[in-house]
C-alpha cells in the first residue's frame, strides 16, 4: 500500500467544506505541504484539471482548479522524489501530442516522476466551450489513450487510429520514463474496464467504498490477470481526520486495503497549513498501524 494526497489549495470542492485559509494561500504554501508529504514518505500528489467551470454550477462543483502543468512544474523544482500525478486530464480537451509534449517536458524536468491521470470527462458545457465533441468522447478517449502509449517517451512518434493520426513530427523534449504510468479516472464500471484495457491503474473519484466495492468485485478476474503492474488508486470519502479520529483513519486504511486498493489518494480535514501537516504525520502513523511496517511507505521517508 502506498499513500498519496490530493493537496489543498489547488482545488476547492464545496462537498468537502474547504477552509478559508486556502483562499489566501500561495504557491509557497502548496510547496510546503508537498515537501512535508515527501519527507514523510508519501509517494505521490495529485492535481486536477478543468479549464473553465460554468458559473451556475460553481456551488456544486467548485471553480478553483489550478492549471496542473504550471503548478506541477513549480512543485517539481521544489521536490526531489514525490511523484506528480494529473487527476485527471480530460482527454477530449487536448490532442494527444499536446499532452505528450507538455507532460513529457514535465517528466523530463522532474527526472521521471510523472504519473498521467486521464479521463474522458463529463462536463458537457466545458466541451462545448472549447469546441470539442462530446457525444463520442468515450471512443475518442480510447483512441487518445492508444495514441499516448505510442507517443510518450518517443521523439518521432507514429500512430494511425480512428480519431488521431500522426507520423513524421518531432516531440522534443519528451518523457524520459520508458513507460509513463497512466491512471484512468472515472466514476463508472466502464472507466475501470477502460483502465484494465488501456491503462496502468484505475483512479476513481466521488465514490464511497460501498459504491466502489461492487464495481471492483465485478472485475476481480481482470484485475488479477493484470497482476502487480495494475494499481487501484482509491480516494476515501469523506476526508479523513487522523489527528482527531486516528482509530477511524486506521480502519479506513484497512477497509480500503481489503477492497483491493494498492494506493490511497487522500484528502484531510484541516483548518490551517500547520494542521494539514499534522494530519499528514498522523496518517503516516495510522497507515503503519493498519498495514504494518511493510504495508505503507509513508512514515519512512
Amino acid at each position: 500500500m502506498r499513500l498519496g494526497i490530493i493537496p489543498p489549495i489547488v482545488n476547492r470542492n464545496p462537498r468537502f467544506s474547504p477552509p478559508e485559509w486556502e483562499l489566501d494561500a500561495e504557491i509557497d504554501d502548496l510547496a510546503s505541504v508537498i515537501q512535508a508529504a515527501e519527507g514523510l514518505g508519501y509517494e505521490f500528489c495529485c492535481f486536477p484539471n478543468h479549464v473553465a467551470i460554468p458559473a451556475e454550477g460553481e456551488d456544486r462543483r467548485g471553480a478553483i482548479y489550478w492549471d496542473p502543468a504550471a503548478t506541477m512544474g513549480y512543485i517539481a523544482a521544489r521536490t526531489n522524489s514525490i511523484r506528480l500525478a494529473t487527476y485527471c486530464i480530460v482527454l477530449g480537451y487536448y490532442h494527444p501530442l499536446q499532452i505528450a509534449k507538455t507532460y513529457g517536458t514535465l517528466d523530463r524536468i522532474s527526472a521521471g516522476r510523472l504519473i498521467l491521470g486521464v479521463g474522458v470527462g463529463s462536463l458537457e458545457p466545458e466541451f462545448r466551450l472549447l469546441g470539442r465533441p462530446f457525444d463520442d468522447r468515450g471512443a475518442r478517449g480510447d483512441d487518445a489513450l492508444r495514441a499516448l502509449h505510442a507517443a510518450l517517451g518517443t521523439r518521432v512518434p507514429s500512430y494511425h487510429g480512428e480519431f488521431y493520426d500522426f507520423d513524421g513530427f518531432v516531440i522534443d523534449p519528451h518523457a524520459v520514463q520508458k513507460h509513463v504510468p497512466i491512471w484512468v479516472g472515472g466514476r463508472t464500471a466502464r472507466s475501470l474496464r477502460r483502465a484494465l484495457e488501456l491503462g496502468d491503474g484505475w483512479a476513481p473519484f466521488g465514490l464511497t467504498l460501498d459504491k466502489l466495492t461492487p464495481i471492483i468485485d465485478a472485475q476481480r478476474e481482470g484485475i488479477g490477470a493484470r497482476g502487480a503492474g495494475f494499481d487501484l488508486v482509491l480516494a476515501p470519502e469523506p476526508p479523513l481526520d487522523p489527528v482527531g479520529r486516528p482509530e477511524e483513519a486506521t480502519e479506513v486504511a484497512m477497509n480500503y486495503t481489503a477492497a483491493g486498493a494498492t494506493k490511497l489518494n487522500l484528502r484531510f480535514h484541516h483548518n490551517s497549513l500547520n494542521h494539514y501537516v499534522e494530519q499528514l504525520e498522523a496518517m503516516a502513523s495510522c497507515a503503519t498501524e493498519a498495514l504494518g511496517s511493510e504495508g505503507s511507505n509513508a512514515g519512512r521517508g
